[in-house]
């Protein structure tokens, strides 16, 4: 028994974009898809509720490293496992820790058997192991899992670059060797490589030679300019196999999100909508609204006028901005339901014009109202 499939719904004639879906235990996944983060096993400030009855959300994150250590894998597992733990009955995605472990510990050591690193939080001293990252997310217990992987950072060697994706390489053999819950958790592998294109070929071919249910693209969007990641993210997409979900990590942007898609990736996600709007921004259909801007004081309009979501139902920008002047939790709490909605509905439409061939147009019309310039 496959724990995850994707069916291949549509490819839009234009661009070669896809509609699908990712049948899971718990749900199927409506693609491409905008994944929400919740890191600690929460989406910030917004209920498993909310997310289901006014974003709409399919799928949500939650992220390895951070709740190895607290509250602690094996308490998860004696709760029930993160559906249960935190109440959400819809699939979710556990990533592998690899990013937080090389961006968030200065001190760290890479070896072959895996990293050594100090706690964000107290200091103290921590190992993964591909064999130890398995443990934790079999333990979680989520839908889709990740393979333990170096996250390599921009710029960086050529030489460094290839040392790195080939140990990564390794590490997915090891991984998929450890994973104990075939039949309920679908491990994909994480194509590495940076921004050489002979690395990211070899990564991928290696990786869909071990056959694993689904691929990430991993080690885009970290710095890099966004003409070099659209141009990397092409030429690695074409290497990997038609008939299983490809999801590019930690991009959330509006235009980053058309241009993934528009280059066959099916998921995404990003801590990007759930942030700013802890520093008083919305996204809105025609760019950013910094609602916490004087501008705002008196603006009684709502934050979108395009927008259905629960926030724009029922509050303007100069209730909005009141509260976060006022440093009230309602205020970060409306903007985060507007952000995350924002970003689901968008894909809702790029499902739709990728079913009628028009995802170019769209995306060309998009880019027109939000603001964004010409490509």
């Amino acid at each position: 028994m496959q724990a995850l499939t994707y069916e291949l719904l549509h490819e839009d004639k234009q661009t070669g974009a896809r509609r699908g879906i990712i049948h899971t235990p718990h749900g199927d996944i409506q693609t491409p898809i905008f994944m929400p983060v919740g890191t600690q096993a929460t989406v910030k400030s917004v209920t498993p509720e909310e997310l289901k009855e006014e974003i709409e959300a399919q799928i949500i994150l939650a992220n390895t490293y951070h709740l190895y250590l607290r509250p602690g894998h094996k308490l998860v597992e004696e709760a029930g496992g993160l559906h249960n733990f935190m109440r959400w009955d819809r699939p979710i995605l556990t990533d592998c820790g690899g990013f937080q472990v090389f961006s968030l510990s200065d001190l760290r050591t890479i070896t072959e058997d895996g990293v050594e690193f100090k706690s964000h939080l107290d200091g103290s001293k921590h190992f993964f192991s591909p064999e130890k990252v398995m443990e934790i997310e079999n333990s979680l217990g989520a839908d889709i899992i990740m393979a333990f992987d170096e996250c390599v950072g921009y710029p960086a060697t050529y030489e460094y670059t290839k040392n790195s994706m080939e140990r990564t390489t390794r590490w997915a053999i090891r991984c998929k060797e450890a994973h104990k819950n075939t039949e309920k958790q679908a491990l994909f592998g994480i194509v590495q490589g940076g921004m050489y294109k002979d690395l990211r070929k070899q990564s991928a071919e290696d990786l869909v030679a071990l056959d694993f249910p689904g691929y990430a693209v991993g080690g885009l969007s970290v710095g890099e300019p966004k003409e070099l990641m659209c141009d990397v993210l092409e030429y690695t997409t074409q290497f990997l196999p038609k008939n299983k979900p490809r999801y590019l990590m930690g991009v959330g942007t509006p235009d980053y999100l058309i241009e993934a898609v528009l280059r066959g990736i099916d998921m995404c996600d990003c801590v990007l909508p759930t942030r700013i709007a802890r520093n008083g921004t919305a996204l809105t259909t025609y760019g950013k609204v910094v609602v916490r801007n004087k501008t705002y004081e008196r603006d009684f309009t709502k934050l979108d006028p395009e927008c259905d979501c629960y926030t724009c139902k029922n509050y303007t920008r100069a209730y909005i901005r009141h509260l976060i002047k006022a440093k009230e939790i309602l205020g970060v709490r409306l903007l985060s339901i507007h952000n995350l909605r924002f970003l689901t509905k968008l894909m809702e439409r790029v499902r739709i014009e990728i079913e009628n061939d028009n995802l170019l147009e769209f995306k060309n019309e998009f880019y027109k109202k939000y603001g964004y310039t010409k490509e």
